[in-house]
Parts: C-alpha cells; structure tokens; sequence
C-alpha cells in the first residue's frame, strides 16, 4: 500500500503542477478550453491575473507533495503529505461547489484516495 500512496501522491503533485502551468502561463488558451463551462470567453483575459495567482498557490500545494517525498522520518513524512493532500481535497470540494462540479473528481477525488492509501500504509 505504501507504493500505492507513494504513486497517488506523485499524481496529485503532478495534476498541480500541471494547473499551475495552465494558471500562470496558458489561462487564455489552455484555462478557457478546461473552464470554458465555468466563464463566459470574453472573461478569460481581464481575470488572467487572477488565474496567475491560483496558479502559483497551486504550486505550493505541488511543492508541499513533493516535499514529503524527501522528509526521511516517516511520521512527519505522513503528515506533510496528508496535510498537503488535505488542502487539495477541500480546494477541491470548494470548487466543484463554487465553479464546476466536475473539479471534484479531477483535484478532490485523487487527493482522497491518497489520502485513503497514506492512512492504510
């Protein structure tokens, strides 16, 4: 179970790495296709900045996931990664309730099924 957590952690820093690129860097391209259901295009490029600053929290969150992969003691290691996990599982719940409910289960879901498989190691 402990590969299983591993690998679902590494998922989860990798889908927030990718949501910072798209956040910072590909908003009025890659962000209006993935959130066209949730703005109207003509808002894509007057909240780009906004997006920018998501994305770069989205980043903290990737950051955090990762570094729980270099901590050696294993109890702080579990809890560096389910505190990271958990701020994405309720990014997550947040925003599939304020913007699309299709956010769940791309961002909360795989946090929590990390989290599940940390917990079972």
């Amino acid at each position: 179970m402990e590969i299983v957590a591993k690998i679902l952690i590494a998922v989860v820093a990798l889908e927030h790495l990718y949501i910072l690129w798209m956040e910072m860097f590909a908003w009025e391209t890659k962000g209006k296709e993935v959130f066209k259901a949730a703005l109207p295009p003509e808002m894509f490029k007057p909240t780009k900045g906004l997006a920018a600053n998501q994305g770069l929290y989205n980043g903290f969150l990737a950051a955090g996931l990762i570094w729980s992969f270099l901590i050696e003691e294993e109890k702080w290691q579990t809890n560096i990664a389910l505190f990271f996990l958990s701020c994405v599982a309720v990014a997550g719940i947040y925003g599939a309730i304020s913007a699309t409910k299709k956010i769940f289960f791309v961002q909360a879901l795989p946090a929590i099924l990390a989290i599940i498989a940390v917990l079972l190691k």
